[in-house]
């Protein structure tokens, strides 16, 4: 992502965070000291947006790699859902798995989704939009019947599936925060994900696939395995969000396991320009918001759901200044 795009996202965040606050009533000053402290002021804070990053900057990453290959996904809730109970089930089968284990369980669960969806599409025709929309809702059922059904704890008195033990958990480096494992390892996942896009052969031709796939057959590219690659990439990154939030938070699965992550990745992977450290920077921001309003939520500021119209908001601005960027652009190409 070019280094405007990010000094715009940023801006873009802040000035809408700002303006939304105005258009509520809220004191822009005290509001924005409430949701500083809530986000970043301590550790305590500062561990809140990190492990809220986390699973966005996952889920994200997938959502960048399959958009990449062209394949416009919006299956990233169905599969970070599938990830969770891949990681469940191996843990009701084998009790001792130990947590990288469970990770692996929820790369293949995820995985497993999105190469049916792409093979619906690449075979079958079926349009991948409608088939991950769709799927989204089966994902969610499903999550409800395994925490009610196969999966329950006995011993519980609500549906959720037995609780993993601590030592079963990512690593925690201090047990008053919930910072654990999930954090380093998203970054570094980034970071290769990067590298595979821009400094590889592979990568280079899944983009280019994305960009144009009838040039990309002309020069006897294998579209359609780079396309189901692609989105089998992406299902295990989004399948390991759902993992890491198991093993590294939740711990047991219930219905209100789903927290959304995977959808609000898509427009978290837009703010980030659609490159993976561009989204690093963009799960940040957005996990300092959820954690600060959250905050400005407990103290009777506002709701959080403010954060749902920043997202939205914060969109619409960086979409829109890349529309006249790709105006200018053309402007300076015709003359």
């Amino acid at each position: 992502m070019k280094g405007a795009s990010t000094v715009v996202t940023v801006l873009a965040v802040f000035l809408t965070l700002c303006l939304t606050l105005l258009a509520l009533g809220l004191p822009v000053g005290d509001s924005l000291a409430i949701l500083f402290k809530g986000g970043l002021a301590n550790k305590f804070g500062l561990s809140r947006t990190l492990v809220n990053a986390t699973p966005l900057l996952l889920a994200g990453l997938g959502v960048i790699v399959a958009w990449r290959a062209g394949m416009y996904s919006i299956g990233g809730e169905g599969q970070f859902i599938c990830g969770g109970i891949a990681g469940a089930l191996l843990f009701a089968v084998m009790p001792g798995a130990p947590p990288l284990l469970l990770l692996a369980a929820s790369v293949v669960g995820g995985a497993a989704l999105a190469v049916l969806v792409a093979w619906l599409q690449i075979r079958r025709g079926v349009q991948l939009v409608i088939s991950t929309i769709l799927l989204n809702f089966v994902a969610l059922q499903l999550l409800e019947w395994v925490s009610a059904g196969p999966l329950r704890d006995p011993g519980g008195g609500v549906p959720m599936t037995k609780r993993l033990p601590d030592t079963q958990m990512l690593l925690r480096w201090d047990r008053q925060i919930d910072l654990h494992f999930g954090v380093p390892l998203a970054v570094t996942i980034a970071i290769l994900v990067f590298l595979f896009l821009y400094r590889t052969t592979y990568g280079f031709s899944l983009r280019f696939v994305g960009q144009n796939p009838v040039a990309a057959e002309v020069n006897r590219l294998p579209v359609s395995r780079i396309q189901l690659g692609a989105m089998a990439l992406s299902g295990a990154l989004c399948g390991l969000a759902g993992g890491v939030e198991y093993a590294g938070m939740a711990g047991q699965l219930g219905a209100s396991f789903s927290q959304n992550w995977g959808f609000l990745a898509i427009p978290v992977a837009i703010l980030g320009g659609l490159h993976p450290l561009g989204v690093v920077v963009s799960a940040l921001a957005f996990g300092m918001l959820i954690a600060g309003t959250d905050q400005l939520a407990r103290t009777g500021g506002a709701q959080s759901s403010i954060v749902a119209i920043i997202q939205g908001v914060s969109m619409l601005l960086v979409i829109a200044f890349a529309e006249l960027n790709r105006r200018r652009q053309m402007r300076e190409g015709a003359a």
